[in-house]
Formats: C-alpha cells, structure tokens, sequence
C-alpha cells in the first residue's frame, strides 16, 4: 500500500478538533469508582515456564465490574527489591497467549504485566482466558461493535476499565514500585495505554505505537480495514445507528484521553499505515497533555511500524526516564 493519509509535512501540525462529551470526566470518575470497590488482585499463582531467567505468576485481578481479568505477571529472576514495572495491553483480537511469548520488557529489568483482553483471543496469536459475561447489549457481535448504541453498554468501556485496573494490580503485586509503573502497547494495546495514561495522573511514562481509537470518527470514513471497517460494515446494515454510535465512540477515542494525560509519552507510527492511520495517530500526539512527548515516523512501513528497530527506541527512550534492574543472578534460585 503506498501512502494514503496526509503527507508528514501536514502531519506535523495536524492537531485536529476532536471535542469530548461535556460529562466525560464525570463519565469515567463514576465507571472506575465502580471498579474500584473491590479489591485489584483476587488471585497470583506461580506457573513453570521453562524460562531459568524468568520467574513467572498467573493473575487474577478485578476489572470492571469486579469481572475476574487474566494476565501473566513476570519478574527477572533472582532480582530482589521492588522494580518499575511495565503494564502491557495485546492487540485487537489477541488474547494475552502464552506466558514465554512476551520477554522483552522482563528481560530488560522490569516487572512486567501482560493483560489478558476480555472476549478475545480467536483473531490471531495464542488464545484468550477471560471471557466477557456483558457482552449482549445491542449492537453488533465483533469487539469493536459490541454495546455501540449506548457508552453505558460499549465493549470499550470495559476493557478500558480492565485496563486501569490492570495497573491497581500491578502496584498491588510484591516487588513492585508502585511509583514506577509504566504503561505500553502496540495498536488496540496501544489505544489501552492512551486511555489510562489520561485516566492514571501518576504513571511514570506511556508508550502508543500505531495507536487504535485515536481521531475515530475519521478513521472510519478513511480506511475499511478492520477494525475500524467494522465499524462502517455495522453502520452499513444498521443505518440509523450512526449518531448513537458516533455518540458512544467519543467516550473512548484517543485525543480526549491524551489532553489529559501528564507523564512522558513515546509515539510510533508507519506512515502507509491503513489499520490505524498515521493522521489519527498525529491527533493524539498534538494533543497529549505534556510537552515530554516524541514520535518516530516510518515513512515505508505500515501497521509494523518500526518493528524492532521501534523496540529499542522504546527500551532506550524509557530506560533513560525510568531505570530498570541491572543484575541478574540465576545462581542464587
């Protein structure tokens, strides 16, 4: 696919107006005091891996309403005291998979949780273990459409909440600095992490790469591909659904969560992207609400993005603001 979306010259000042719902705050303050009232971790078994390196743990933490939400928590092994530590958010359709699939941050010195994605883990990857008991109020059968009439009932209003939870969860864990918690993800994982970025005041740092659910309402009318393609497949059928729809999807795009987001943020983003277009990536990054903030661009690349060469940019960028441990020893296990 060569380039579709705008130049990066006019990306470079493309900082759209992206209005949130005058109760947005008021929304969000109401659905994660809800969540809150129980306790983050319900559960936290060590499971084998294989991995002598890797000390691993099966998570159970409440997500919204108080649902019982999957993740594998992992720590270097033979590393004591309290790390920072990276929550981490999979992408659309997969599920948090296998404990040894994700060893980039824990081999770089941070505790790491890996969040499992509520009703997915069909599309690609390993499989999912959390099912979402809420998933039949009306609109369509795909994540992306489910609840969709109304804020109250939308799928993305509970994983988001799943999602804040997920760093309760993490500074509830032993070995944890709770001052130190970063959050990380690439495109629906990456939209996780905008979200709670704007929802925690007190993260250490987030880093987006081609984030979902950013600048939504021009995403759908500029690329077919899933998953915003679903959503224009659902409207194509239920055509008098689009004011209701594009009413419930304000609550959760991207922009609005960035404007309120303060710790340091590292964007990412392939410029023949047409999963999550590179413009609607640029809304966000305009609009995150710190001037801490940098975007890497990759002019040939599409939704890969950078790949590695975007990883160690990440582990540079954020070993620079938030250290991470520097000795292993596997002998004293």
């Amino acid at each position: 696919m060569a380039q579709f979306d705008l130049p990066l010259e006019e990306l470079e000042h493309y900082a759209p107006a992206v209005p949130a719902p005058a109760d947005f705050d008021a929304f969000w303050q109401e659905t994660l005091g809800e969540a809150r009232a129980a306790p983050p971790v319900r559960a936290a078994r060590p499971v084998p891996t294989g991995l002598r390196l890797v000390d691993t743990w099966d998570v159970t933490f409440a997500g919204f309403g108080g649902d019982p939400v999957r993740a594998w928590f992992s720590r270097p092994a033979g590393v004591t005291g309290a790390l920072p530590a990276v929550v981490e958010y999979a992408g659309y359709g997969r599920g948090r998979g296998l404990p040894h699939e994700r060893l980039t941050w824990v081999c770089a010195g941070y505790a790491h949780l890996l969040m499992d994605n509520r009703g997915q883990g069909d599309l690609y990857g390993n499989g999912g273990d959390t099912p979402d008991p809420h998933a039949g109020a009306p609109g369509g059968h795909r994540p992306v459409t489910q609840g969709i009439l109304s804020p109250h009932d939308y799928y993305y209003r509970r994983l988001i909440t799943d999602a804040v939870r997920a760093v309760d969860a993490v500074r509830a864990l032993p070995g944890v600095d709770p001052a130190r918690v970063a959050v990380a993800g690439n495109s629906q994982g990456g939209g996780l992490a905008l979200a709670v970025a704007g929802l925690v005041p007190d993260l250490a740092a987030m880093l987006a790469t081609a984030p979902f659910l950013c600048h939504i309402g021009r995403a759908v009318m500029l690329t077919d591909a899933s998953p915003y393609g679903e959503i224009a497949q659902y409207l194509a059928v239920h055509r008098d659904a689009e004011a209701p729809a594009r009413h419930t999807l304000s609550y959760v795009d991207g922009v609005s969560f960035a404007r309120r987001a303060r710790a340091p943020g590292h964007f990412g983003v392939g410029l023949r992207d047409t999963v999550c277009p590179p413009s609607t990536a640029f809304a966000a990054y305009h609009a995150y609400g710190t001037a801490d903030r940098t975007m890497h661009t990759y002019p040939f690349n599409g939704h890969e993005g950078g790949d590695a060469v975007h990883v160690r940019r990440q582990l540079d960028w954020l070993g620079a603001r938030l250290p991470a441990a520097e000795t292993f020893d596997v002998d004293s296990r």
